[in-house]
């Protein structure tokens, strides 16, 4: 059996790198999907110092005390909305399609409730036309 000696190497192949390589595949990126741009529309905000209720393209979305909930237009049956007993606060609720209900309540300051229910039917009737 006869071995090279040391520091002999194999006769080259043909000059160059070789075949290409395999496809690679695609590199994870580090930056999040970026959400499809929803088309310009009428937008609706109500807030005091500890709620907000926000309606636009992407659907409803409610914050309370820091705690966000976000109904995407595909998941709301229904939205209904009315003054509290005392005249002082907007309630609006988001209807689920399987019957669960969710609220939030704004403070009102003195003449802005009949502003929001005038901008809230403007906006809930471009999204949602037939209730």
């Amino acid at each position: 059996m006869h071995q090279p000696g040391y520091g002999h190497q194999p006769p080259a192949g043909p000059p160059g790198f070789g075949p290409p390589p395999a496809a690679y595949p695609p590199y994870p990126s580090s930056h999040p999907p970026v959400a499809p741009r929803l088309p310009p529309g009428p937008d609706f905000l109500a807030a005091d110092r500890h709620n907000s209720v926000v309606v636009d393209a992407a659907g409803v979305a409610f914050e309370t005390h820091g705690l966000s909930a976000d109904f995407p237009w595909q998941v709301v049956r229904g939205v209904h909305y009315r003054a509290s007993p005392d005249g002082r606060a907007l309630t609006v609720a988001v209807v689920h399609p399987d019957g669960r209900v969710f609220e939030c309540v704004v403070a009102a300051r003195r003449g802005e409730l009949q502003e929001w229910f005038g901008r809230l039917a403007t906006v809930l009737g471009h999204y949602r036309p037939m209730g």
